[in-house]
């Protein structure tokens, strides 16, 4: 599904060079849970924004279904992003004029899918995660897992081969940290839907198929199976 190969990024601040990413090679299959790990300033967040077709490398490549990111224009990235790549983040991004199921509607909306077929489609997800009963109230009405979950619910709404995560168990409390991330390690399917997840948390990273480990902007992409020890990986 996704190729990354000898992918470097450099972001340049008045005469300054900053090395993000170092010759990074990886790939992840359809139906991984693949865990990003590491210190601040290691390389993470740069790396999913390369893989969620946000930003484009310095020099490597990056390919989606053997397409190479870079050499798509940024109308065919927006395009693929929108409905090929679901984002989950840290403060959920609800819309706070939206309720639940007009927030998890909009990306087919924006894909131009009738109104009443997305809202259909948002209340079936919203029911999936377990929030069917909550779908006329506000971002303001819920609680941070209901929210996440509205979240999660919208980045599937498209049906995505693939699930970018940035810290998405950050802002909870551990219980419900502990409900949110059972719904993420089912997303996987095989041969299907890839999940990727930054996390500093080795509880989230221990439900990984695999975990990246994220240095000085090099990653070491070793195998860890899901639901083995991983306190020897440093995560900070």
């Amino acid at each position: 599904m996704i190729t990354v190969q000898d992918v470097t990024r450099i972001y340049r601040r008045g005469r300054q060079e900053i090395v993000a990413l170092r010759g990074v090679t990886l790939s992840i299959a359809p139906g991984e849970l693949v865990g990003i790990v590491g210190r601040s300033g290691s390389g993470k967040s740069t790396l999913l924004h390369l893989l969620g077709a946000l930003d484009t490398p310095t020099s490597g490549r990056v390919f989606f279904e053997e397409q190479n990111l870079a050499a798509l224009s940024d109308r065919e990235r927006a395009l693929l992003r929108r409905n090929k790549i679901g984002f989950i983040f840290q403060f959920f991004n609800l819309l706070p004029t939206l309720n639940a199921v007009e927030n998890v509607a909009l990306p087919l909306q924006l894909g131009a899918t009738p109104r009443s077929t997305a809202r259909a489609c948002a209340r079936e997800v919203l029911e999936q995660v377990g929030l069917g009963r909550r779908a006329s109230h506000y971002p303001e009405e819920l609680s941070g897992g209901e929210m996440q979950r509205v979240a999660i619910a919208r980045a599937l709404v498209t049906d995505p081969p693939l699930v970018l995560c940035d810290e998405p168990t950050g802002s909870l409390d551990s219980a419900t940290a502990r409900e949110v991330l059972a719904i993420l390690a089912a997303l996987p399917q095989a041969g299907k839907r890839a999940v990727v997840l930054v996390t500093h948390d080795p509880q989230v990273a221990s439900r990984a198929d695999r975990i990246i480990q994220m240095q000085d902007g090099r990653a070491d992409a070793g195998p860890t199976g899901r639901g083995q020890d991983v306190r020897a990986v440093s995560i900070a």
